[in-house]
């Protein structure tokens, strides 16, 4: 044994490994491996790496490479119930990607980080109200208050004769569930990464080592800590501004302001980013945010006894007083926010990249505008089924309802339905005046790779013409992207028309003579909007990490998000990059270290894991890695929606660490991934530098006839992997060869 042991490391120095890092489909690792017998040799059930079972036939992979898979796709999914609490707080998840995706320009970016932190703590607060709005405006006060609304109803009527403030202190518990639900969603993510942090990185650095590098956990905990404290000070200003309705003494306007001041404090906080984002040794900020978070719990229980005990007659109101104000400012504040940070973002993108980027430089602002819209529209749509269901009709705006949603709530069920149909008239506008330039660019492709087709192939090109030009729609849709975050914030003024009490149907019939039966229509069919977008989402989280074929168009976008850590929004899901960017770091040193190189094939999404990867790897490591992505979004995407983290300069010191080892391999039929440097299709200029050699474009589908023994012509395969094409073995070849030329082995 001791004489075969130099001989198997000598063997092994010059072995490279071949390490392949799957997309969003979720895959297994036979399919990764494209090897029926597999057997995992590190990690575990939901981030694991696997090679082919020794023993079989062709257990190796292109040019006697040594294969092995890393599977990651259990990370960014969960289980059902975690699925669907995960699909009801998208919003959060969105606010919190938006802070990454500020523009990279002048200045340090700190404005944009606060702003879209207290874009997310507004969310939070219209949570909270949401919850509030059911359980004491609409159940408390306007139902339990009305002998009409009580009738048949055995499980409200036994509170209903019960003073105005005890009914309020008891369905407080409602409120407070749904703050302790979130809290708990938040603390206890549903796997532990501590083991594969690595502290030392900057939460605000401009780099993609941001992800992985950096122990978030401490500004976490923070965020969550001013969160908590910001809810139960907007659950007391609810109570307390009722209470305040009905008792002439000072006390309940005393402890309104000192929530006020606590909401205050929470939003000071969020503004000094430098006090925030210390590291764990920083006891300052934990401390402070504990105390903030005491103080409104307590405030929160003084509030609840404060109306439990109003025994003084309250006055007679068609909704919980103060309510609907205080829902009507937090919307104004969205908007303000909004309009702010699409300001910063305009000033800090000035004259930085003159490339086109996909959001213009505008991707904070329009995804924060996509998250408040949609948090407003889950809002409004959950309070007017609940006044649907207790005034047994439909809403409308007689007094005779039993209980009728806040006029902010309308607004904003108006402002999601006309902003969704002026979205669908975008894109179908969008699609047909871009189609002849789509069209145009695609058939000159076609024309130029299938020269000498023959006639009979005519229906055949014709189809690869609409898929590339399908695929080329994907720069379209940044315009349309702005377009609906405007037509968002915009709508967000028509709070405004709520702190008035203004109603959109008597408005509507004042102003424009249509009819209120009409605008009724309307806002019940915008609230079947809301109710269908909410079971597409169920549906979607559902089916996302079941179904593999689902998954790879819907999976896309949830793994995008996941991908990011936790920096605006404390509820958001958490980052599973923390956890397999360390991982995959770790696991190639150890194979470099034993081997004459590592070649990294990542495919879609798995590349961008690789190139976080590659920007932590030691200069000892680097010397013997090699990169080969296909199906990449790296610079279609991710350089022009992260600019900040993943811009021009960031893939070009990817390619300098790894002294240019690296193939690009792409499709004009993908709509997700392209080139990274260059197209390189025939006819074009050659771009200099190592650079201009990393993109080959693959021509898709091989050929539009059958090939000889075949009755079909080749399938076009858009962003399907590619290993088991011979270009792609081509190319693992060349690489591994450039491995084992300029590393000899240890």
């Amino acid at each position: 044994m001791s004489e075969r042991s130099p001989s198997r490391r000598q063997e092994a120095a010059r072995v490279v490994v071949e390490l392949r890092v799957h997309g969003v489909s979720g895959a297994e690792a036979e399919q990764i491996l494209d090897r029926p017998h597999v057997y995992q040799v590190a990690g575990d059930r939901s981030g694991g790496f696997y090679r082919p079972r020794p023993g079989y036939p062709d257990s190796t992979g292109p040019g006697g490479v040594v294969l092995e898979a890393y599977r990651w796709s259990d990370l960014p999914s969960g289980t059902a119930v975690r699925t669907l609490s995960l699909v009801f707080l998208l919003p959060f998840m969105l606010s919190n990607v938006a802070i990454w995706m500020r523009p990279a320009g002048r200045g340090s970016g700190a404005g944009v980080r606060v702003l879209c932190r207290l874009v997310a703590l507004n969310l939070t607060l219209l949570y909270v109200l949401a919850a509030a709005g059911v359980a004491l405006d609409l159940i408390a006060w306007k139902c339990m208050g009305s002998a009409r609304c009580l009738t048949s109803r055995t499980w409200l009527s036994w509170l209903g004769d019960r003073p105005p403030g005890l009914r309020l202190a008891v369905l407080t518990l409602l409120p407070v569930s749904a703050i302790v639900l979130v809290w708990l969603l938040g603390a206890r993510p549903g796997r532990s990464y501590d083991a594969f942090r690595t502290p030392g990185g900057e939460p605000g650095g401009d780099r993609l080592t941001a992800v992985g590098q950096w122990d978030g956990a401490p500004m976490v905990g923070r965020l969550r800590a001013i969160h908590i404290a910001a809810a139960f000070a907007a659950l007391a200003l609810v109570l307390l501004a009722a209470s305040a309705a009905a008792d002439p003494s000072p006390v309940p306007t005393v402890l309104a302001a000192l929530a006020l001041l606590v909401l205050a404090s929470c939003a000071a906080l969020l503004c000094a980013p430098t006090l925030l984002e210390r590291p764990a040794a920083a006891r300052t900020p934990d401390g402070l945010t504990a105390v903030l978070r005491a103080t409104a719990c307590g405030l929160a229980v003084v509030a609840v006894a404060v109306v439990a005990l109003n025994r003084d007659r309250w006055p007679p109101s068609t909704g919980l007083p103060g309510y609907g104000r205080i829902v009507g400012w937090v919307l104004l504040a969205q908007m303000g926010q909004l309009v702010a940070l699409a300001v910063l973002a305009l000033w800090r993108r000035a004259g930085h990249d003159s490339r086109p980027a996909l959001l213009r430089g505008f991707g904070a602002p329009v995804l924060a505008a996509v998250a408040v819209g949609l948090a407003g529209a889950l809002s409004a749509e959950m309070i007017y089924r609940m006044a649907y269901f207790l005034n047994r009709r439909a809403i409308t705006a007689r007094p005779d309802d039993l209980a009728a949603p806040p006029p902010a709530y309308k607004w904003a069920i108006f402002n999601f339905f006309f902003t969704t149909i002026a979205a669908v008239l975008l894109v179908a506008g969008m699609t047909l005046l871009s189609r002849r330039d789509r069209r145009r660019a695609a058939a000159a492709i076609v024309a130029a790779d299938f020269r000498a087709s023959p006639s009979s192939a005519a229906a055949r090109k014709q189809r690869v013409e609409r898929t590339i030009a399908r695929a080329r729609f994907t720069e379209r849709l940044g315009p349309l992207a702005m377009a609906y975050a405007s037509l968002t914030a915009l709508g967000l003024a028509a709070s405004a028309l709520g702190l008035l009490g203004l109603q959109p149907s008597p408005l509507a019939e004042s102003l424009l003579g249509v009819p209120g039966d009409f605008v009724n229509f309307v806002l019940t069919l915008g609230s079947y909007l809301i109710a269908g977008v909410v079971v597409a989402l169920l549906v979607g989280g559902l089916l996302a990490y079941r179904t593999a074929e689902f998954r790879r168009y819907v999976g896309v976008l949830w793994d995008l998000g996941t991908f990011w850590p936790r920096a605006a929004h404390p509820f958001a899901p958490p980052c599973y990059a923390e956890r397999a960017v360390p991982e995959l770091a770790k696991r190639i040193c150890y194979l470099a270290d034993r081997h004459a190189g590592v070649l990294l094939t990542g495919h879609s999404h798995g590349s961008v894991l690789l190139a976080a990867t590659v920007l932590q790897l030691p200069p000892r490591v680097r010397r013997r890695v090699a990169l080969l992505t296909y199906g990449s979004p790296l610079d279609r995407l991710y350089a022009r929606l992260f600019p900040a983290y993943l811009g021009r300069d960031v893939l070009y010191d990817i390619g300098d660490r790894i002294g240019w080892r690296w193939l690009n391999l792409w499709r004009d039929t993908d709509p997700i991934g392209g080139w990274i440097f260059a197209a390189n299709r025939p006819g074009d200029p050659p771009v200099a530098g190592p650079a201009g050699a990393v993109d080959r474009r693959l021509r898709d589908p091989r050929d539009v006839v059958a090939p000889p023994g075949d009755s079909v012509p080749p399938a076009i395969q858009g962003h399907w992997p590619c290993e088991s094409d011979e270009r792609f073995t081509e190319a693992v070849r060349e690489l591994a060869d450039r491995l084992r030329r300029t590393q000899p082995g240890p």
